[in-house]
C-alpha cells in the first residue's frame, strides 16, 4: 500500500508542510525533510520551483525564485533525493507545475519517482480531464498518487469526477486566493468546508492555503482529515534558518 494511504488511516489528524527544494539554500532539501520528520510531521510536500507558479502567493514565489538562483532543477532535486528512503519514512510528495515534468518526459519522471521513494505529485495545472484520459495509467504503473485541488468554486459535479479518479485525498483549497494570502477562517469558509464533508467522498480531504498556526490547523482539522502548512512554514526557514524546524512544528502541534 502507498505510503499516503497509510497515513490516511492513521487516527489522527494529518499535519503536512509544503516547503521549496534548494531553499533558503540548495543543499538544504535533504536536512529540511529529516528535521521535519523527527518533529513529528506527517506528510511533506517538496516543491518543484518553476519560473510561472501561478497558484502560489508571494513568499512562496520568492522561496521557488531563490532556490532557482540556487541552481536547482528536476534532475538536482532527484540527485538530492535519491538515497532519502535510506532515513525518512513518512509520505513524500512532490508538488510542481506540468511543464517541468513534460519536458523531463512524463513517464521518465514518474519513473524517477518511484525509484526513490516519492509517494505522489500535486500539479495545479495538469487538469483531472487530461491526467485521466492521458496520464493515469502511467502514474498508477509507478505506484503514484495524484491529488488534485479544488476550491470553494469547483461544482460539486466536478468533485465528485475528481473523488472518482483520486485514490488518495483530496487538497481542499481553502480560498480562492493564492497561497499566504489569509490568516484565519471565517463562516463562508466553514460553510465551504462542512458542504465538502457532507458529501461524503471516498477520498478524504487535507485542506491547504491560509494555515498558519495551531489554530487555524485545529480549526481547519475540524472538517478534514488533515491541513497543509507552506507560506508561515517558509517565512519561518528564511527568517530563523533550518534549525528553527523544531520550535516551528512544536508550535502546531
Amino acid at each position: 500500500m502507498n505510503r499516503i494511504n497509510q497515513k490516511l488511516q492513521e487516527n489522527k489528524k494529518i499535519l503536512s508542510i509544503y516547503f521549496s527544494a534548494g531553499h533558503p539554500s540548495l543543499n538544504d532539501t535533504v536536512q529540511i525533510i529529516q528535521d521535519l520528520e523527527k518533529s513529528g510531521v506527517d506528510m511533506i510536500e517538496i516543491g518543484l520551483p518553476f519560473s510561472d507558479p501561478l497558484a502560489d502567493g508571494p513568499t512562496i514565489q520568492a522561496s521557488s525564485t531563490q532556490a532557482l538562483h540556487n541552481g536547482m532543477t528536476t534532475q538536482v532535486l532527484f540527485d538530492q533525493l535519491k538515497d532519502i528512503r535510506k532515513t525518512v519514512a513518512i509520505p513524500l510528495v512532490i508538488m510542481g507545475y506540468f511543464n517541468p515534468m513534460l519536458q523531463y518526459g512524463v513517464e521518465n519522471f514518474c519513473q524517477k519517482c518511484a525509484e526513490i521513494g516519492i509517494d505522489g505529485l500535486i500539479i495545479p495545472d495538469l487538469p483531472v480531464d487530461v491526467y485521466a484520459e492521458e496520464y493515469k495509467t502511467t502514474f498508477e504503473k509507478y505506484g503514484l498518487i495524484n491529488v488534485f485541488l479544488i476550491t470553494p468554486q469547483t461544482s460539486d459535479e466536478r468533485i465528485r469526477f475528481i473523488d472518482s479518479v483520486s485514490d488518495g485525498f483530496i487538497y481542499m483549497v481553502s480560498s480562492a486566493s493564492v497561497t499566504g494570502s489569509q490568516s484565519g477562517f471565517g463562516s463562508v469558509q466553514e460553510n465551504y468546508f462542512k458542504r465538502i464533508a457532507d458529501m461524503n467522498l471516498k477520498n478524504p480531504q487535507v485542506i491547504g492555503f491560509g494555515i498558519n498556526n495551531k489554530e487555524t490547523f485545529n480549526q481547519a482539522t475540524q472538517f478534514a482529515k488533515g491541513a497543509i502548512i507552506g507560506s508561515a512554514f517558509i517565512t519561518n526557514l528564511t527568517e530563523n534558518g533550518v534549525e528553527s524546524i523544531g520550535e516551528f512544528v512544536g508550535n502546531i502541534r
